[in-house]
């Protein structure tokens, strides 16, 4: 994984050359690798060994508190130390100013090694939001001890009768205090749901960002989505000097759920405000309103995006763990002989099953899932520093290119990956599904990735039913232009123009599905098959990554780049000929606008 990871830094994405911009002029190739090197030894020693403890494990309440296992907090407490939870912050607050690149590409050592140890994103993406959207105080109280490893944050979106209709919530949330330095004080009264990290000790202090409805002039909750509000609500109060004062919030654990993955990650049911604690002498829990009242929403995309590339990344890496575990069985396991042109010769040796072609296919395609789909997320981080550190034109357009492939970055690893997992279960036959090998637990932990920060449907209908039309379609049109200097580069180079010109076939027909799909103007007809769509929308972006890494594998000149070469461009080769050609049977459905799955009643079932 790390020659992989460092090729596409260094030659695919080159990300040296960020260093000439001022907010990273004090970084270098050497700085980068360093971070790189501190991750890979924290991940190695601190989290993959108890991969398979915190899996058996669980997070247990003993009427008291939730019980994990020490090497849990032993964890928590070197990847606070190592400074990653302010990685890419400003100096001032104790940041490193390290690109979000390098950032994401260190942390992906700690999914790599144990996905379910390494939740600390939704701290990051906690303390991040507060970043863009709290108060100053709010940042210095609250981000900045997040930042530190000190306090742990969460988001608390969904509920139990609402799931992921968030215009659904009924968590209230009653003015108190206007005046309150730490931001207009709120009581809240509701539940939420699938709370990761919700309830543990691995800190002082949880901080909660609640979605929550604030009652109309007539005393009800605006419908929709415009009336809800964000705010932060701490397990413990704290004063204005981030001190915490020693009054437990009014917020439960009221269960645990049980989960067939990501189990050393403590998922809770939480109340807030349901009278067991009395905070400041009232019942209701305590929250600090963050931003204005209405724009809840609004303020918690930027975790829920940031959140989705992570969980796109943890996918990624889980399918990678997958591969490399069924490759690494695959070189060692002795069983069948070679098809000769005569057949089999039993008196011959049992040969590696990695000799076998249908091996190497499930290899090859794990290995096309997994380093696709890491060039993908490190691809949409680079956009990030782009759009934060770039010209103006180029930040815009790095910001729209966001738009269009965060819900790509989040969904295509999430099916693809599990399915790299599925095949490494496959490889080791039947040990694969035995608790003896670990890649039983990978699959049932990137089983969840599906599910996480929005579902595929949900992330269908965000793509084609809002991402590609916007602005007249200009997230779109802009993709497109990006994929067609690719296939024109390409074109140039021998033994790349039979790729190029399929991918600029794949995408004329993606643009022409999207315009069948919408010929009518009707959102039913054109939403019906949203996820098929997703699917044949990924595959073109995945076959567009996978041709701009093979450009970049003939470029490069460095040993190391060319020992990687052969197998990155069987890849590529892979990809185009078995995955690519998928996309018509998806992209048929969208484009005849096929009825059936709208049609059908449901007591037909």
């Amino acid at each position: 994984m790390r020659a992989t990871l460092d090729f596409l830094l260094d030659d695919w994405l080159q990300v040296s050359r960020l260093t000439a911009r001022e907010r990273f002029a004090d970084h270098s190739a050497d700085t980068f690798a360093a971070v790189l090197d501190t991750c890979e030894r924290i991940a190695r020693d601190k989290y993959a060994p108890f991969n398979r403890l915190v899996d058996t494990e669980e997070p247990r309440f003993d009427g008291e508190r939730v019980v994990l296992p020490r090497a849990t907090h032993d964890a928590w407490k070197a990847y606070a130390e190592s400074g990653m939870l302010a990685a890419a912050q400003d100096y001032a607050i104790g940041g490193m100013q390290l690109p979000y690149t390098v950032e994401a590409a260190a942390n992906a050592f700690f999914a790599r090694a144990s996905v379910s140890i390494s939740a600390a994103m939704l701290t990051s993406g906690n303390a991040n939001l507060l970043m863009a959207h709290g108060s100053a105080l709010q940042q210095q109280v609250f981000a900045a001890n997040e930042f530190a490893g000190l306090w742990a944050g969460t988001m608390c979106l969904s509920e139990p009768q609402a799931g992921s209709s968030l215009s659904d919530i009924a968590t209230r949330a009653l003015p108190e205090d206007a005046s309150d330095p730490l931001g207009p004080r709120f009581r809240l009264q509701g539940n939420k749901m699938w709370i990761s990290a919700g309830e543990h000790e691995l800190t002082e202090n949880i901080i909660h960002l609640v979605l929550a409805k604030i009652p109309g002039p007539d005393g009800k909750p605006v419908p929709g989505t415009r009336g809800i509000s964000l705010f932060i609500v701490p397990k413990w109060l704290v004063d204005t000097a981030g001190r915490l004062t020693g009054e437990r919030n009014d917020v439960v654990l009221a269960g645990l759920n049980h989960k067939c993955g990501w189990r050393g990650t403590t998922n809770t049911l939480l109340n807030f405000g349901e009278g067991r604690h009395r905070p400041l002498g009232r019942a209701g829990a305590v929250g600090y309103l963050v931003g204005r009242a209405g724009e809840g929403l609004r303020c918690m995309f930027h975790m829920m995006n940031e959140a989705r590339i992570g969980v796109g990344m943890a996918a990624t890496m889980l399918g990678m763990a997958g591969y490399e575990a069924s490759l690494d069985y695959a070189r060692q396991r002795s069983q069948g002989r070679p098809i000769t042109g005569a057949g089999k010769d039993p008196t011959q040796p049992p040969v590696a099953i990695i000799e076998h072609a249908d091996v190497k296919r499930m290899l090859l395609a794990q290995k096309a899932y997994a380093e696709g789909a890491l060039a993908l997320e490190l691809y949409c981080a680079r956009l990030v520093d782009e759009q934060h550190t770039g010209e103006t034109a180029e930040a815009g357009e790095a910001a729209l290119l966001l738009e269009v492939l965060t819900p790509i970055a989040k969904s295509w690893p999430s099916e693809w990956c599990l399915e790299a997992n599925s095949l490494a279960i496959q490889v080791l036959g039947g040990y694969g599904y035995t608790r003896d090998f670990p890649v039983e637990q990978y699959w049932r932990d990137n089983r969840l990735n599906m599910i996480h920060e929005g579902t595929h449907g949900i992330q269908a209908l965000d793509l084609l039913g809002r991402k590609v039309v916007m602005d007249g379609g200009a997230g779109l049109k802009l993709l497109a232009g990006r994929i067609s200097a690719t296939a024109q580069s390409a074109g140039q180079v021998a033994g790349l123009a039979e790729p190029a010109n399929a991918l600029a076939g794949a995408l004329q027909r993606l643009g022409a599905a999207t315009k069948s799909a919408w010929a009518t103007g009707v959102p039913e007809e054109a939403l019906a098959n949203a996820t098929p769509y997703l699917q044949a929308f990924g595959h073109v972006v995945l076959a567009w990554m996978w041709l701009d890494v093979a450009l970049a594998c003939e470029r490069g000149e460095t040993p190391a780049a060319q020992k990687l070469k052969p197998g990155k461009l069987a890849s590529m080769r892979y990809f185009y000929a078995y995955e690519l050609p998928k996309i018509d049977a998806w992209l048929g459905v969208v484009a005849r606008r096929e009825a059936v799955c709208r049609e059908m009643h449901a007591d037909w079932f």
